[in-house]
């Protein structure tokens, strides 16, 4: 091969490895180490071509000046990159003193010509051997390139002190194989530089990365990926068929998971729940969300894993507050429903039998009342103990809340389910009469248990229990500790029993809400106030009066939940009234149950925090029964309220044979006129004077009044006349919807 056309084959080399090393840069334009070599290694080929060109004497010191500098600046540049010590505040520095250098390099070309040769080599032997050196030490995965470069760079020096033989096929052949060989290096630096820079990428992802192919060769997993699957790195992991790093896997698990892809027709991602069992035989509950791809035609599957120990975890509490009774650890009335349901059917699928026991501890507020909520808690807690001890495996226990427990036993031979819950009902009396130790006395109880055997009464949950609270009601009418199985004809006497059973779901089916009546000022008929009244629309039993189910939810103490639900969707409704400028004081009904409850105080706290309410705008309205319960206790409580600023009012005032000692024990705001003397004023001369005793001796008192019942205009005449200073009744309003008091209390009340 001639000289001519080496240098041609040489230079075409040269051009297609710097395209090639230009091409990352244009992908990316981010790699700028690959500009900078490609500028650095296109300088010293031109450099080369020109040297064999005729061109002026004048431009030949410019010219190889102009390229020298450009190759020394593009190595050095492009190394400095490489390691990372170039940033983009460098550039302008850089330019000048390129620009500089290269001047004072043109200076030197024109006056020592002879020099121009020699020196180009000299400076670009040196700092392609720097970069090799910074290469080597710098950066050690790239050791070939750093001693490719050591070794060109040195060759240029050995050129100049002639030390490389003096045949230009050799040193044609020697020059092209180490350029050839360091710019190949040069173009590996950067695509490893991009796949490291991809890497550890998908190594900073939050979640497991895994892709497979068709076979279940893992292509690409990264470091979260690894650890979720319970190895320290993805070291041999990729290129390994995936059943070897997931216990439990096979291949041909695999190939389905590709085959669920064509069965899905478009619909991706396929997400799913997997256990991934580990190999120090822990396990770890993952998430894979999986999507298919084509590489070069090939099918490939993508998988993102998460880690979803945290979610199953918060899952699993939340299911347990759902399903299970926080006070005995039983099932709550709905985790009991959903198991009952499950068992049902499954019995009815082999032809068994199941019978369900509703389980009412007789005459359990007396504990409460007489040794105080803590020690009843305690003894709920060793009642639903013994009853999941005493019961057979094939049972189920629950606590509906207060003092009722729930049994289902099933799986029983087909007519079995009586006598069996027959056996079961004297195994409950004897763990309940044998008493439980409290305070240092041994507590006995009686307990009035209702039985429904299935499918005899029915076959579906909600039928079931009712007719289970039917007979257990039956029961305490007859005279309580007796143990009654349903009948259809107990239901035309079940009425209290219905109710019961419904009102207890009636908070969580959003069946209760409150309507609310206003209270005028007697002189200026402006509303200050609003009374809240409980309603109940049962989706069974439609509207139920407050006089039919307030007496039944006191008596089976569910009233205390109920009660705490009014007051906070009562502060609820007064803080939105407040932020859109309407400003009242509300009244809420409290029954003795609540305020014996030792939690009252901190609900009625909470209420108002949360609604960001000052403890004057609520007013608290107790009727004689609740103070008549307990004294010393009532005090204390409604102490503790006056001192937090709650107002307090007693309701019906007028209408008990005690009413005049509580004024002097109890520290009240407000007394209420009960409506029966309010309706009789008109026609009653001794109800006049009653109730103008009543407004004469609040005034000496200092407590506020307030007239209920008012319908008429004759009364409000007279009301005001004796000085009553609010004044409720459906002359001012009857109870009406929260979205409509705003509109009421825009104007004031006709009263004159």
């Amino acid at each position: 091969m001639d000289t001519q056309t080496f240098i041609i084959f040489s230079l075409v080399v040269d051009v297609i490895l710097i395209i090639t090393m230009i091409l990352p840069w244009l992908h990316e334009r981010d790699d700028w180490h690959a500009l900078f070599w490609a500028a650095g290694q296109a300088g010293i080929t031109c450099g080369s071509g020109l040297a064999f060109q005729q061109l002026p004497q004048q431009l030949n010191p410019l010219l190889s000046a102009g390229l020298l500098t450009i190759s020394i600046s593009g190595f050095w540049a492009g190394t400095e990159y490489f390691i990372g010590n170039l940033r983009r505040k460098h550039v302008v520095p850089i330019a000048a003193a390129s620009a500089l250098f290269c001047l004072l390099l043109t200076l030197f070309f024109f006056n020592v010509p002879a020099m121009r040769e020699a020196t180009t080599k000299m400076l670009l032997g040196t700092v392609i051997l720097w970069s090799g050196i910074r290469v080597l030490y710098m950066q050690r995965h790239f050791r070939l390139l750093g001693m490719i470069l050591i070794i060109r760079g040195g060759y240029n020096l050995l050129t100049v002190l002639n030390l490389i033989p003096d045949r230009l096929d050799v040193w044609f052949m020697f020059g092209l194989i180490v350029k050839t060989s360091s710019t190949l290096c040069l173009i590996y630096a950067v695509l490893e530089k991009i796949r490291e820079r991809y890497a550890s990428t998908i190594d900073c992802l939050s979640n497991g990365l895994l892709i497979l192919n068709m076979d279940g060769i893992i292509h690409v997993i990264n470091e979260r990926g690894a650890r979720l699957l319970g190895y320290s790195s993805t070291k041999g992991m990729a290129g390994s068929h995936v059943v070897n790093h997931v216990n439990g896997l096979d291949a041909h698990a695999v190939k389905s998971y590709f085959k669920r892809f064509a069965a899905a027709a478009g619909n991706y991602p396929l997400v799913e729940n997997i256990v991934v069992l580990l190999p120090d035989k822990g396990q770890v509950p993952l998430e894979l969300i999986s999507s298919p791809y084509y590489e070069r035609g090939r099918p490939y599957c993508m998988v993102q894993m998460m880690d979803i120990s945290e979610r199953k975890q918060k899952e699993a509490i939340l299911h347990k507050a759902a399903h299970y009774d926080d006070l005995t650890g039983l099932f709550n009335r709905h985790g009991f429903s959903q198991e009952l349901a499950r068992v049902i059917a499954q019995s009815q699928e082999k032809g068994q039998e199941c019978a369900v026991l509703l389980v009412d501890i007789d005459r359990f507020k007396r504990i409460n009342d007489s040794f105080g909520h803590l020690a009843g808690e305690q003894l709920l807690r060793e009642i639903g103990g013994r009853l999941q001890r005493a019961l057979p495996d094939n049972s189920l226990a629950a606590r509906f809340g207060g003092d009722e427990f729930a049994i289902a036993m099933y799986g029983l031979e087909p007519g079995s389910a009586a006598q069996t819950a027959a056996i079961c009902g004297d195994d409950l009396f004897q763990i309940l009469t044998s008493g439980i130790p409290l305070l240092q006395q041994n507590i006995q109880f009686s307990a009035s248990i209702g039985v429904t055997c299935i499918p005899e009464h029915g076959t579906d949950t909600d039928s079931v229990i009712q007719h289970a609270y039917i007979a257990m009601y039956d029961g305490k009418k007859a005279g309580r500790n007796q143990l009654r199985f349903f009948s259809s004809s107990m239901i035309s006497h079940a009425r209290e029993a219905v109710i019961d059973t419904a009102l207890r779901s009636a908070i969580s089916s959003d069946e209760l809400y409150l309507l609310f009546q206003p209270v005028a000022n007697a002189k200026t008929g402006r509303i200050d106030k609003v009374e809240a009244l409980l309603r109940w629309n049962s989706r069974t039993l439609n509207n139920v009066s407050p006089d039919h189910f307030i007496p039944i939810a006191e008596e089976s103490g569910i009233i205390v939940e109920i009660g705490t639900w009014v007051l906070n969707q009562a502060c609820r409704q007064l803080a939105e009234w407040q932020g859109s400028g309407v400003h009242l004081t509300m009244c809420v009904n409290v029954s003795a149950s609540q305020l014996l409850d030792t939690r009252f105080i901190i609900y009625v706290e909470r209420a108002l925090q949360i609604n960001q309410l000052n403890p004057a705008q609520l007013e608290l309205e107790l009727t004689e029964r609740v103070l008549i319960d307990d004294g010393a206790h009532v005090r204390t409580t409604l102490n503790h309220l006056r001192a937090m600023g709650v107002r307090l009012s007693l309701d019906d005032f007028g209408t008990g044979y005690s009413s005049l000692s509580y004024l002097t024990q109890f520290h009240l705001n407000t007394l209420k006129i009960d409506r029966s003397f309010v309706m009789a004023l008109e026609s009653s001369a001794r109800h006049q004077s009653l109730v103008s005793t009543i407004i004469a001796m609040g005034h000496n008192l200092d407590l506020e009044l307030v007239a209920e019942g008012v319908e008429t205009e004759q009364q409000i005449s007279m009301l005001q006349k004796m000085g009553c200073h609010y004044l409720q009744g459906y002359y001012i309003s009857r109870p009406i919807a929260a979205e409509n008091i705003p509109l009421i209390c825009s104007s004031p009340v006709k009263i004159h």
